[in-house]
């Protein structure tokens, strides 16, 4: 039976579950407070989306935000996108509203797989951000330098963001297993002032060693002035060959820990720089604000995922990716961070279910892919853990199918809210993502985000219900990005998100939005691969694979492949040339040593032509859809339509 033909949820919270979340205490607030009007959900949604002034003033109040404001004026010009102005009297400092608890409790915890264990509390982290402060500070770091960490999703990668955000800093991250270039493609844009980098890191059981590639790194990167060398597999590392660098605990030694400062700094001053997949060139940098990512976060933690103080949250990520952001940001909710570094698989599967038990998980965040993984493992935590604080479960990265649904209430646990979601980087937060008061449907995310006027267009950029379309946003929300890196004019912006439809985002994303208001995505509308949730844009591939010397050209899809994508690379070598076993190991070894593990093409397949259109640009698109049988529009804008019948039926994509 499909999502759309269920008639029963899978899961409905009892009354008494749903009356003691923090969105049922909210929909009272702002009845007593602004006078939504909203009894339930769906009528608070429709508020959020009328009056989104009212509505984002209520979520700072209730959440308590810590600052100078909000002011009476949440939004103005909330029409204009872009151009809309958040809380244009408000200031205030990120990480001061992420360290107001203090205390012995924890703070976080630190799972290195099985072989690493650390827990730092609230007071601990305190210090260790205000020393790491001082030590920036000193290092010549001021409001709007960028500091960039190369790391691992260590306590001391939360602190070094923090710190950076007490200062009024701009902070930037790639995750360790990315290659050289995929990191100098990165941070060679934003030229930090300072880099975080771990003399290596645990998968799998092994060891892999960074400070080769930190070497190298650190002799190219443009404005670079001190290397900071945190210690992870050893306890001092040997980082004496980089230039400028420094031992973490030789860098802050000199500081003491005193009384927490922070500059407050206006709502849109940007906190962070996250990095797009690098579809079309070298990723975009995508600045997002202080004041807009923490009230977006606020209100996802708090009222879509009832995140409550003193609860215990953890979100399988990298630090390259932005579900590491969102997780970092409910310290300020009251949470404690469950930080995981390495294979999520270990154990048999069992490491985040023990995780979960030791550490009394309330929520564990995690992909689609991870699901559908250990569901075909076998795995049942429901018969081998206990799972008794369990209330939510999150999937996103890319759409959790129906039969991921069945598995998670069949085998992980019956009564929990299951919250498939979606956003992405552009907005460093969710579109489309749950409702702990309703239900829970077969196939479906459960709802819009409250003051997300999300719609889904035809072609025309008329809404639609019940047939799939873009996923599009017509109305202005917080979080949407300060502008793009070296972009002053915002062209780039605006062409990213504003072009297909102006005045409305484009997020890209193929979608239907239901007769029961949820909704359902069935991938990305564009050419981004896609294996496992993990964007990846095709030209990282291409800078690595065109390097090849046997190489001319190549070309990447990702193929819909047994519920999942799967990435295909095509290749047209030099006359006389045959592709052959060594040369594909070749072209994998250097996408996984430059690019990352997940670049890696599942095939790859040799061609003697690539389509492309009369202006030089090939064809992603036009492959992708003769791949899967699907007809191609607009032939007559190739300059050899003909190149497309070396796509078809290929007996490789079928094995």
């Amino acid at each position: 039976m499909s999502a759309a033909q269920s008639s029963v949820p899978l899961w409905q919270p009892a009354p008494a579950r749903a009356a003691a979340t923090e969105l049922a205490r909210f929909i009272a607030y702002a009845k007593a407070r602004y006078r939504s009007g909203a009894e339930d959900y769906q009528a608070l949604w429709r508020w959020s989306v009328a009056d989104p002034d009212r509505f984002w003033h209520a979520v700072w109040t209730f959440c308590d935000v810590v600052g100078e404001g909000p002011g009476d004026i949440a939004v103005e010009d909330c029409d204009r996108m872009p151009g809309a102005r958040w809380f244009p009297a408000a200031r205030l400092n990120y990480a001061e509203n992420l360290l107001r608890v203090r205390g012995a409790g924890d703070a976080l915890v630190f799972w290195g797989e099985d072989r690493v264990k650390r827990r730092l509390s609230h007071d601990q982290l305190n210090d260790l951000v205000d020393r790491l402060r001082q030590a920036l500070a000193a290092a010549g770091v001021t409001k709007g330098d960028r500091v960039a960490g190369y790391l691992p999703n260590l306590p001391e990668t939360v602190a070094a963001m923090l710190a950076t955000a007490s200062l009024g800093a701009i902070w930037a991250s790639a995750s360790p297993d990315f290659g050289v270039q995929g990191v100098l493609d990165r941070l060679s844009q934003i030229a930090p002032k300072v880099l975080l980098a771990a003399d290596g890191y645990f998968y799998s059981g092994k060891t892999y060693d960074c400070l080769e590639k930190l070497e190298d790194i650190a002799a190219r990167l443009p404005g670079l002035e001190r290397v900071v060398v945190v210690g992870y597999v050893s306890d001092r590392p040997a980082c004496e060959t980089v230039a400028k660098a420094i031992v973490f605990d030789d860098f802050i030694a000199p500081f003491t820990a005193g009384p927490p400062v922070f500059v407050r700094l206006p709502f849109d001053h940007p906190l962070a720089i996250l990095f797009s997949s690098g579809t079309t060139g070298t990723p975009k940098c995508i600045v997002h604000s202080a004041g807009g990512t923490l009230l977006q976060h606020l209100k996802e933690h708090r009222l879509h995922s009832d995140v409550r103080p003193g609860d215990r949250v953890f979100y399988f990520t990298t630090c390259g990716w932005m579900m590491w952001n969102w997780l970092v940001t409910a310290l300020a909710s009251g949470a404690t961070l469950l930080l995981y570094d390495g294979n999520p698989a270990l154990l048999d599967g069992r490491i985040l279910f023990d995780y979960a038990d030791a550490e009394g998980m309330t929520l564990l965040g995690t992909s689609a892919k991870w699901i559908d993984a250990i569901a075909k493992m076998g795995l049942e935590p429901a018969r081998t853990h206990d799972l008794g604080s369990l209330r939510t479960l999150t999937s996103t990265g890319s759409p959790l199918s129906p039969e991921g649904f069945d598995y998670v209430y069949g085998r992980i646990k019956s009564d929990l809210q299951l919250s498939s979601i979606a956003g992405g980087t552009d907005i460093v937060s969710c579109f489309v993502l749950g409702n702990p008061m309703g239900p829970v449907w077969r196939g479906e995310i459960q709802t819009r985000g409250l003051g997300m006027r999300v719609e889904i267009y035809d072609e025309t950029g008329t809404p639609r219900i019940g047939v799939p379309g873009e996923l599009v946003c017509t109305r202005a929300f917080p979080s949407m990005p300060v502008g793009f890196w070296n972009d002053p004019g915002g062209e780039r912006y605006r062409a990213a998100y504003f072009e297909r439809f102006p005045g409305v985002w484009c997020h890209g994303d193929w979608a239907e939005l239901t007769e029961r208001d949820g909704v359902i995505i069935y991938g990305r509308s564009d050419a981004t691969l896609n294996p496992g949730g993990v964007r990846i844009g095709t030209a990282e591939l291409y800078r690595q694979v065109e390097a090849i010397d046997e190489i001319l050209e190549s070309l990447a899809i990702g193929q819909d492949w047994q519920g999942d994508v799967r990435i295909v690379l095509f290749v047209r070598l030099r006359p006389g040339l045959t592709l052959d076993q060594p040369l594909i190991e070749a072209i994998r070894r250097r996408i996984r040593d430059n690019a990352s593990p997940r670049h890696v093409p599942a095939v790859v397949i040799q061609v003697a032509d690539i389509p492309r259109t009369k202006s030089g640009k090939i064809v992603e698109l036009a492959v992708r859809d003769v791949v899967h049988g699907r007809p191609v529009r607009n032939v007559e804008a190739l300059a050899n339509p003909d190149a497309l019948d070396l796509y078809r039926d290929l007996p490789s994509l079928r094995e």
